[in-house]
């Protein structure tokens, strides 16, 4: 990878392999007054706001592996730098998972965390907080901080756990991490249904939430145009004879179009935007997401643009995408309309990423409660300003 992160280069990369070697690390850069970012496996370097200054760039590839699998405790605590994908390869052989999907290929343990990454499975296991139980984190001035432990009824200092994921690496350097597991499903079943609006989508999944079917996921997926429907699917996951019948309850219930298959629908999982484009993040009640897509229609319809909506209708969690090219005048208004409908339904519009021209247009984050007291916190783990300056909210 190049020496530099979101456009901003490097003088130096370092490549740590252990907890000690990555304090080393951090105390040699704060001693220097060096500006430090960590680079996993770089699936989300573009997101956020770019730092505001960079000497040193800490890899974490070296730092790989599963430290330890208690089977019995259904916990792994894995290094930081490992890619998603080789933990579950490591958990299978015991019919074990760390129930995170992975919408972009190669992520990492630690970046996963960082950015508070969850997929379509956060309906039924939760989020990356919830399945974090405890963190090993260099601070700042290159103290080693431990948190949580290494069974779930251990909640010792577990707010830490919680700062940490979503910081963007701002308020310390994660090295460790250990996680509730569960059982993988014996058998998974998706059932679909294409709908003609935002309306008759929230029926579906009304009644689906309703039902005794208790879905791992709900998600809906649409390009936002006069033409194109909605579809609606659910995942169904535990022994095969139990997911049949559930999947075929789901069938009745969606009606004569529903449709199931083993195999997920095309995108699943997927963020709705691809390299170089503008990605974002709408957040709303349950109750509000068929509001939250009419309003995503009219905006796309207004400004003239391909807004692609892709996220779990189950936990009010959409993720929006548009072309890269697009005028960043025209994404502004987009973001702006989009901010307002979520804000009626009680959520956030973010621009998770989005080329130079385009950030330097639009306020990323928008506004977010509480920023003073983030400010403070920030204030108290990082005071020079070393880890990832000016990438998280507010230029913290």
């Amino acid at each position: 990878m190049s020496a530099e992160i979101a456009g901003v280069s490097a003088a130096a990369v370092a490549t740590p392999s252990s907890t000690a070697e990555v304090a080393d690390v951090v105390k040699g850069a704060a001693k220097g007054g060096l500006a430090l970012v960590v680079r996993g496996g770089g699936t989300r370097q573009d997101w956020a706001l770019p730092p505001q200054r960079l000497d040193l760039i800490l890899e974490t590839a070296e730092l790989c592996g599963l430290v330890e699998h208690a089977a019995g405790d259904l916990v792994a605590v894995v290094r930081a730098g490992t890619p998603l994908r080789q933990v579950q390869d490591a958990l299978r052989p015991a019919g074990q998972q760390l129930a995170l999907d992975e919408p972009l290929p190669g992520s990492t343990i630690g970046g996963t965390v960082a950015v508070n990454a969850s997929g379509p499975r956060r309906m039924l296991y939760g989020t990356v907080r919830d399945l974090l139980i405890g963190v090993t984190v260099v601070r700042a001035d290159g103290v080693v901080a431990r948190a949580g432990g290494k069974v779930v009824k251990n909640v010792a200092g577990y707010d830490l756990g919680k700062l940490v994921a979503g910081s963007y690496g701002t308020l310390g350097v994660i090295t460790e991490c250990a996680f509730r597991l569960h059982p993988l499903p014996a058998a998974s079943r998706f059932v679909s249904v294409c709908v003609e609006g935002p309306d008759e989508a929230g029926r579906a999944v009304s009644a689906v939430l309703g039902a005794q079917v208790v879905p791992s996921a709900l998600e809906i997926d649409t390009v936002q145009s006069d033409a194109a429907p909605l579809t609606v699917t659910a995942l169904v996951e535990g022994v095969p004879a139990g997911v049949a019948q559930r999947a075929a309850d789901l069938q009745k219930l969606l009606g004569d179009g529903a449709t199931a298959s083993d195999d997920p629908p095309p995108g699943w999982g997927e963020y709705p935007w691809g390299p170089g484009d503008v990605g974002m993040k709408l957040t709303s009640a349950l109750s509000r997401v068929p509001y939250l897509l009419t309003a995503a229609g009219v905006t796309a319809r207004l400004h003239d643009v391909p807004l692609r909506v892709r996220g779990s209708a189950g936990t009010g969690v959409l993720y929006a995408g548009l072309p890269g090219g697009t005028d960043p005048g025209v994404v502004a208004g987009v973001v702006s309309d989009l901010r307002a409908a979520t804000r009626a339904g009680a959520g956030h519009c973010v621009v998770l990423t989005a080329p130079p021209a385009i950030r330097a247009r639009v306020d990323v984050w928008g506004h977010v409660d509480g920023l003073d007291l983030m400010r403070r916190v920030k204030e108290q783990f990082d005071p020079a300003g070393t880890l990832a300056p000016g990438r998280f909210v507010g230029g913290i």
